[in-house]
């Protein structure tokens, strides 16, 4: 059936962004700024990113082929799910590390959107098509962002850089080079929204008050200085004294003269004026607010802090849908494209980016570990051992040829504790136990006798031979 509707974006429709300074290409600038100049909104945006970074992205096999799998997990850098053998850092031949990808990406939260270029180079040594960089095409470049009729994307144009004309003509990338990732889209444009838009009006407030309230401490700091003249009838001493007052500055040699009669004062404020840091403080609460980080508003309460553990996973929730959004749309635009290009075919199975569930990381404690190893969940082996000596700082495990070397009494039985296993023999052996099981039972390796060799023959003695039967 054919499509007949359409999702023509109209910047003149009723649910268009009504702040003109907040439309595309215009709300770059204050986003930017909000982002640079603010330390609760720097605040914000560290607290939305840094849990999606920090988290571990790997890529599910998902029924691929192993060698279409190595090839994806080399080109993005990503280690491979069941496959603790690979190394994603072997691969050097490409630019493109989804780690640093990833940095990029989020600047969709900053802006509402991030757009990339993908470029690919044909390996001479297989002759494919692999991804070579994952290009990131700044915002403030993109002049116009072409939609179709059905609201797909078609098209970005970017201005040249300097230096180069381009005869006029505007840089344009085709859908098919471009990775397109656009946060909580509210119309067509493939602009998307900034996390920031619900807080811009409580900066643009917090920022007037925090001018005023300087306004106001450097007014009423030290007081309205006033100076008495020592005749009312005398006008030039009034004039004089206005001047004066006007100049007066606190400092270590700060002072002033006055003629006979005259009197100087620092007149204090009267009555109850309002304290700007109240507003101040609402208005970075409510920063915080818009993104979920009830955390950031803590206030050192008891209380506080235990409403902040159940407020806390509505804010993981909305942390996992972004990287679950990040992931979906990588996987459909950028790992199906790879596979499709560098193995000449239109379909799956393909490999899936994934990646932990935010805030499942937790840190492993000495204690816990030991309790989780007393418990039997876990069995201490070589590569076990190597991570908690690097994670305490202790130095690496020497082989046992060399640490026998370094302390030739090294796994040699204390001598009380040699003389407590030999009295435990001795009383095995009086209660009816052969020498045998009472060594076996206290963990003493029988002593061949003084003179005869571990294998029992004496000195001398030709070694047993076996009877042959011959028929």
């Amino acid at each position: 059936m054919t499509e007949q509707g359409h999702a023509v974006y109209d910047e003149t429709s009723v649910v268009a962004e009504s702040n003109w300074e907040l439309r595309y290409p215009f709300s770059l600038r204050p986003y930017s700024r909000m982002g640079r100049e603010d330390s609760q909104v720097r605040s914000v945006l560290k607290a939305v990113k840094l849990p999606i970074q920090r988290t571990t992205w790997r890529l599910d096999p998902h029924g691929a082929d192993e060698e279409i799998v190595r090839q994806v997990a080399e080109d993005l850098r990503l280690p491979i799910i069941g496959d603790d053998a690979f190394d994603p850092s072997e691969r050097t031949g490409g630019h493109a590390s989804w780690s640093k990808h990833l940095h990029w990406v989020l600047k969709q939260l900053d802006f509402g959107h991030a757009f990339f270029e993908a470029v690919y180079k044909t390996d001479e040594t297989t002759g494919r098509d692999r991804l070579h960089k994952i290009a990131y095409r700044p915002p403030e470049t993109i002049t116009k962002i072409n939609v179709a009729d059905d609201g797909g994307l078609e098209s970005i144009e970017q201005s040249a850089p300097a230096g180069r004309k381009n005869n006029g003509r505007p840089i344009v990338l085709p859908v098919s080079n471009l990775l397109a990732y656009v946060h909580d889209p509210e119309d067509t444009s493939w602009t998307g929204s900034s996390v920031l838009r619900a807080a811009y009006k409580h900066w643009v407030l917090k920022d007037t008050f925090m001018r005023l309230e300087a306004n106001v401490l450097d007014r009423n700091g030290m007081g309205i200085p006033t100076i008495t003249a020592s005749s009312a009838e005398d006008p030039h001493e009034v004039d004089e004294n206005a001047k004066l007052a006007a100049s007066i500055r606190s400092g270590k040699t700060a002072g002033l003269s006055l003629k006979n009669g005259a009197k100087a004062e620092l007149m204090g404020v009267s009555g109850q004026i309002v304290n700007p840091r109240t507003a101040i403080d609402y208005h970075d609460s409510q920063i915080a607010r818009s993104v979920l980080a009830h955390f950031l508003n803590l206030d050192g309460g008891g209380g506080s802090y235990a409403l902040a553990d159940v407020q806390a996973q509505t804010f993981t929730d909305s942390l996992q849908t972004i990287a679950e959004d990040i992931a979906d749309t990588a996987n459909q635009f950028l790992v199906e494209r790879m596979v499709n290009l560098g193995f000449d075919r239109d379909h799956g199975p393909y490999p899936r980016i994934t990646f932990d569930p935010i805030g499942s990381k937790k840190e492993l404690t000495a204690e816990a570990m030991a309790a989780l190893i007393n418990a039997g969940l876990f069995i201490p082996d070589a590569d076990l051992e190597a991570e908690w000596r690097r994670r305490y700082g202790l130095p690496p495990k020497k082989p046992l040829s060399q640490a026998k070397k370094d302390n030739p009494n090294l796994g040699k039985p204390d001598p009380a504790e040699l003389k407590t296993l030999v009295d435990a023999m001795a009383v095995l052996v009086e209660k009816g136990f052969t020498t045998e099981q009472a060594l076996a039972a206290v963990g003493l390796n029988p002593i061949a006798p003084a003179g005869v060799p571990p294998d029992g023959l004496p000195p001398g003695a030709p070694p047993p031979t076996q009877e042959v039967h011959r028929e």
